[in-house]
């Protein structure tokens, strides 16, 4: 094994991901940088670890490493042998091969210098301004974070970025196709069906009951309920109802009317003859049928005008009668403190629940074919008329000026804890992988550069002193 496998072997223990989770925080970087700073776990490893992908990138900077010191070795032997050449009297051409050679080897060793204080100190002595990257990784990514915020997290950018998106349009024309709909729809009911199973009925069923007695207890009934009750008699809504009770009032009579007479006859004194009691019981049943019948049979009956004017009276004093309403209001205490009051407003919780869960969970559920009836025509809508393509992306940029204004400094310190996190010496190696092939090339266009300017400056200053 060559000693570069040996080298990466003992990095790759190095990176173990146990000892890596251990060393979240940057071993190099000033206390103050990393301080109560919190980094993902799963970002700190993508980071802290090498995958296959990354050694085959460290491979090729390796082979080009190899060719750009390859280059350096060869301009130095072209020096030598140009240098032997022009003290042998070879002729004025080999002044411009050692020129131009010196030259090339001054780019190289500038430019591989330049190249390798971006990573590590240069042949391991602690020069200035050197090992930039693990020296100043935290303040490259506290850089990274307010870069980001001031260039990309904008309000102006942003609000731009969605107006030339035209969000409003697209989102319709995509909302349109009935599949979007339809899957859309399933979305939205697993969402509702979530929400509901997440929910307590206890929890629910209190609140609902806690809101609907304080609401009611907070607003007096009286006036509404006398304001009602008197539409209702002034349109003659009340007669149908009056109808309904009279009619079942002369069928139970005529079905009960041997228990009505035996009623009466058993209410009399013990004294009466019972010939005398059933007489006065058949009368009594024969009048009040007669009443009901009456009553049934005449839209003009005085009994259902009195009815009418004390109806009137009623919904009257229920919205003047200080005495009345009070009488109400108690009455509405006493209703809703009853617990058979408040078991219905729990139940009633629990029968809507189910109610919506069904409807969300049958495809062909009315609740369902509206919803996706709805989000078809709001996509129609979106896609045809630009005062909503327009209002839509009002919402939407305004909304994510708000998260990017509100939140801005978090969405940024994302950057600057995750950077601040990752280990030096594994971030160097991670970030040479990926760009140190195209660093490489600088040392190559620095030698040919160099070679080319050595031989110009060379020709011009022979030329000169001609």
């Amino acid at each position: 094994m060559c000693a570069g496998d040996h080298e990466r072997v003992e990095w790759m223990e190095r990176t173990n991901p146990e000892e890596t989770g251990e060393r979240g925080v940057n071993e190099h970087a000033h206390p103050a940088a990393t301080e109560n700073r919190t980094v993902p776990a799963a970002a700190a490893r993508a980071m802290n670890t090498f995958s296959a992908a990354d050694e085959e990138k460290q491979r090729g900077v390796r082979r080009m490493k190899l060719t750009a010191t390859g280059l350096l070795l060869f301009v130095a032997l072209v020096y030598v042998l140009a240098k032997w050449a022009d003290d042998s009297g070879a002729g004025a051409w080999a002044g411009y091969v050692a020129a131009a050679s010196e030259a090339g080897m001054v780019g190289a060793l500038a430019d591989w210098f330049a190249v390798t204080a971006l990573f590590r100190h240069p042949l391991g002595l602690p020069i200035p301004h050197t090992a930039i990257i693990p020296t100043k990784k935290d303040q490259l990514g506290v850089s990274l974070g307010e870069f980001v915020g001031e260039n990309f997290l904008s309000r102006d950018v942003v609000r731009q970025r969605l107006r030339a998106v035209g969000i409003g349009s697209r989102l319709g024309a995509w909302l349109a196709e009935p599949q979007h709909a339809d899957r859309v729809t399933a979305e939205l009911s697993a969402a509702l069906r979530g929400a509901l199973t997440v929910l307590r009925d206890s929890d629910v069923q209190a609140v609902v009951g806690e809101a609907i007695t304080r609401r009611a207890d907070a607003q007096e009934i009286a006036p509404g309920i006398g304001k009602m009750l008197e539409k209702v008699v002034a349109d003659g809504g009340h007669k149908r109802v009056v109808d309904l009770i009279v009619t079942r009032a002369h069928d139970w009579l005529v079905w009960h009317d041997t228990e009505i007479m035996d009623a009466v006859q058993g209410g009399a004194p013990g004294w009466t003859p019972r010939f005398v009691d059933k007489k006065v019981g058949e009368r009594i049943y024969r009048e009040l049928l007669r009443f009901v019948t009456e009553m049934r049979d005449m839209p003009t009956h005085p009994a259902r005008g009195a009815l009418d004017r004390f109806l009137t009276d009623f919904a009257s004093d229920l919205q003047s009668d200080t005495d009345t309403r009070a009488r109400v209001e108690r009455l509405k205490g006493e209703v809703l403190g009853r617990g058979e009051v408040q078991d219905l407003i729990a139940s009633a919780w629990t029968a809507v629940r189910s109610m919506i869960v069904s409807a969300a969970e049958d495809e062909r559920s009315e609740l369902r074919l509206r919803v996706r009836a709805s989000l078809l025509s709001l996509g129609a809508r979106m896609a045809e008329d630009p005062k909503v393509q327009a209002k839509v992306d009002g919402w939407v940029e305004s909304a994510a000026v708000y998260v990017v204004s509100t939140y801005r400094k978090e969405i940024t310190s994302l950057i600057t804890d995750t950077v601040a996190g990752w280990d030096a010496e594994h971030t160097t190696k991670k970030i040479e992988a990926h760009i140190g092939r195209d660093l490489q090339f600088i040392r190559i266009n620095g030698t040919v550069v160099g070679s080319l300017a050595g031989l110009l400056i060379y020709a011009v200053t022979r030329a000169l002193g001609a």
